[in-house]
């Protein structure tokens, strides 16, 4: 009898970004350097599909030919943000907040207010590390960075 062999690939890590739908402008473009640092790192970027943080993580990621996916919290597909290439339209509402952080290897936390914090919440409780940038030093359990330099370091321990 002869033995097929497989080659599968590994994995692509999952990087899941969160933080504010109606963030202070000046942190969009620090979500864009999140974006384009999981890219270059051949991660695939999740969030939650639509604008704010989301969209220029998103935005920073396409820019550097990442992968990208939206976990959105209705049906329209259209709703999600243009630098979204893999639309998942839920109908769940906030309760989507769930499958965004579950669907990571790990989670990139930005400035954000309660849908942000409970995300936090929800991945650690999952056992996610979860990584703050600029953000979240007050709550435990989470690593806090200053930079996407520092995230870069970060990143290295998953891939």
């Amino acid at each position: 009898m002869q033995t097929v062999k497989t080659n599968l690939k590994k994995k692509k890590i999952q990087v899941s970004v969160i933080g504010s739908s109606d963030p202070d402008p000046k942190f969009l473009p620090l979500a864009r350097e999140v974006g384009r640092a999981i890219a270059v790192r051949g991660a695939v970027l999740i969030c939650g599909g639509l604008g704010g943080i989301m969209g220029a993580a998103a935005q920073g990621a396409k820019e550097k030919g990442g992968l990208t996916v939206g976990i959105l919290p209705d049906y329209n597909k259209e709703s999600a943000n243009p630098f979204i290439e893999i639309v998942v339209p839920t109908g769940l509402g906030h309760a989507r907040n769930i499958l965004v952080v579950a669907s990571g290897d790990l989670v990139v936390a930005l400035p954000g207010s309660h849908g942000t914090r409970s995300e936090i919440a929800i991945a650690l409780k999952l056992g996610r590390p979860v990584i703050g940038v600029r953000a979240w030093s007050d709550v435990s359990g989470l690593r806090c960075v200053n930079s996407v330099e520092e995230l870069g370091k970060e990143l290295m321990h998953y891939f």
